[in-house]
C-alpha cells in the first residue's frame, strides 16, 4: 500500500504471584462509582480532515477511545508496580494483563454502541478470565477478589457506561466479541476492526523506559484505509530511544512519578498521519487530554542505507538477518569508523511502537523477518501500515507484494507476507532494501 503525499513537518518527536493475587486483586483498580465516568471527547476535534470525509465519524470514535484505553493503561500499569501480582501468561508464554483485558473490553464495547454492524478482530479472549474466576470458586473465594472484577473496575473507570450496567457477563462478552471463536466474517473482504489492545506487553511491565501501543484499525476491502495508536511513553522531544532501552532498565519505583505524557497518532486514507501529544493525568479526569494541536508526521528522507536508521525485531540481533552480510550495521552512535554503516535503533517492545518511529522519522526502517511460522498477527501490523504509507513511507512483504490483510478467509486473523518478512520503509530507501534481499 503505497502512496506518497507532500511531506508535513516532520515530528519531533517477563511472572504472575499467584500467592498474592487474592489480596492484590481484590484493592486493584477499586475506586468510587458514585460519578459518572468522564465522558469528554478529548479529541474528537481532528483538524486535518476537510469537510465531508468518509469514515470521519469512526475515526474520531478511534482516537476517543485509543485515548481512554492510554489512560487505563496508565492506571493499571501504576497499580502493577506498586504491588506484586497481576500477570499471567499465555500459551503462547507471552504475559498478558489486567490491561491486556481491560483495554479490549472497553474498545469493544465503545465501538458496539457507536457501530453496531461492524465486526472486531481482537487478540485477546475470556478463557483466562474464566479459569480464574472458575479456580476462585472452587478455592471458596469471593468473585471480588478474581482478576475479572479487576478487569471490571479498571473498564467501569474508564468507559462511558455507567458503572452499574456493567457485569462479569457483559465484561467476557465484549472480550470475546473480538476473539477467534467469535469472530467469522464472510469469505469476501469485509469491513471490520482490528485492535492490539496492547501491543507490547513486555515493554508495558518495564515500566517507564520502554515503549507500547494500543493499536486500533478499521479494514476495508482487505486494506486498512485508518488508523490509531496510542503510545503512552512516546518522549515527543527525544530524537532517539534512550540507549538504556537496549539494556532492559525499568524505573518502576517511580512509574507514578514521571510526567503523564504521552502521543497519539491518526491516520485516514488519503489525508495524511497526524500526531498530537496527550495527557495522560490520572488524578483529575476531568481536564482536558489535549497538550498541543495536531502535527503532520512525515517519514524522514534518508536516501543512503549508510546512513539509515533501522529498527529490526525484539530479541533478534542484525547477524541473523539476510541482509547482514551486505550491509553490516552498528548498534552505536555514528563515530569514527561506524560512519558508513547503518544504525540499528534499540526499540522496545512490539512490533507497532517500530513502525511508529517510521512514520514520525526517527526510524528509516523496520526490517521483520518470519522464520517460524509463514504468518503474521494481523493486530500487530494493520494500524502501523495505514499510519506509514499515509506518511509517505512504505510496507511491503520481503518479495514486494501488497500486505492484503483479508489473505485469512474467515477468521481475518493472521497476514502471510511475501518473501517471509516484512519491510517497512520510507518509500526512498524501500527499493534498494528489495534488491538485497
Amino acid at each position: 500500500m503505497r502512496r506518497k503525499q507532500t511531506p508535513g513537518a516532520k515530528c519531533q518527536a517477563d511472572n504472575y504471584n499467584e500467592e498474592h493475587m487474592s489480596a492484590i486483586i481484590a484493592s486493584m483498580f477499586h475506586q468510587s462509582s458514585s460519578h459518572s465516568p468522564n465522558q469528554v471527547n478529548y479529541m474528537s476535534e481532528l483538524s486535518f480532515l476537510a469537510g465531508n470525509v468518509n469514515y470521519r465519524r469512526e475515526l474520531e470514535a478511534a482516537v476517543d477511545v485509543v485515548h481512554k484505553a492510554c489512560r487505563l493503561c496508565v492506571k493499571v500499569q501504576t497499580q502493577l508496580f506498586q504491588k506484586d501480582g497481576g500477570i499471567l501468561e499465555k500459551s503462547d508464554h507471552t504475559p498478558v494483563t489486567v490491561a491486556d483485558f481491560g483495554v479490549q473490553a472497553l474498545v469493544s464495547m465503545e465501538l458496539a454502541r457507536l457501530f453496531p454492524s461492524i465486526p472486531l478482530v481482537a487478540e485477546e479472549d475470556s478463557s483466562q478470565l474464566l479459569l480464574d474466576l472458575e479456580t476462585s470458586h472452587q478455592n471458596g473465594n469471593n468473585a471480588s477478589n478474581s482478576l475479572v472484577e479487576a478487569v471490571t473496575n479498571a473498564v467501569a473507570n474508564s468507559s462511558s457506561l455507567q458503572p452499574d450496567l456493567l457485569n462479569y457477563d457483559e465484561l467476557l462478552k465484549a472480550i470475546d466479541r473480538g476473539g477467534k471463536e467469535t469472530t467469522s466474517l464472510e469469505e469476501e473482504p469485509a469491513t471490520y476492526w482490528v485492535l492490539d489492545p496492547i501491543d507490547g506487553t513486555r515493554g508495558f511491565l518495564r515500566g517507564r523506559m520502554a515503549l507500547y501501543v494500543v493499536g486500533l484499525a478499521l479494514v476495508v476491502e482487505g486494506r486498512p484505509i485508518l488508523g490509531v495508536m496510542g503510545c503512552p511513553n512516546w518522549d515527543t522531544d527525544s530524537t532517539y530511544l534512550p540507549e538504556n532501552l537496549a539494556r532492559g532498565m525499568t524505573n518502576k519505583n517511580e512509574i507514578s512519578d514521571f510526567p503523564r505524557t504521552g502521543a497519539i497518532m491518526a491516520a485516514c486514507y488519503g489525508y495524511g498521519t497526524w500526531m498530537k501529544r496527550i495527557s495522560l493525568n490520572t488524578v483529575n479526569v476531568d481536564v482536558d487530554g489535549s497538550c498541543d494541536d495536531w502535527i503532520s508526521c512525515s517519514v524522514d528522507k534518508c536516501n543512503s542505507l549508510q546512513e539509515a536508521r533501522i529498527c529490526i525485531a525484539d530479541r533478534v540481533t542484525w547477524e541473523l538477518l539476510p541482509l547482514s552480510n551486505a550491509l553490516p550495521a552498528t548498534s552505536a552512535p555514528k563515530g569514527f569508523g561506524e560512519r558508513w554503516k547503518p544504525t540499528i535503533i534499540p526499540t522496545c517492545c512490539g512490533s507497532l511502537c517500530k513502525y511508529f518511529m517510521v512514520a514520525t522519522g526517527r526510524a528509516s526502517v523496520f526490517l521483520l523477518q518470519v522464520k517460524i511460522q509463514p504468518s503474521v498477527k494481523v493486530w500487530d501490523h494493520a494500524v502501523g501500515m495505514i499510519c506509514v504509507s499515509e506518511a509517505g513511507g512504505e510496507v511491503t512483504g520481503w518479495d514486494g507484494s501488497e500486505m492484503f490483510l483479508a489473505s485469512d478467509d474467515v477468521g481475518r486473523r493472521s497476514i502471510t507476507p511475501g518473501g517471509g518478512g516484512i519491510l517497512v520503509t520510507n518509500g526512498t530507501l524501500h527499493n534498494q532494501l528489495l534488491d538485497m534481499i
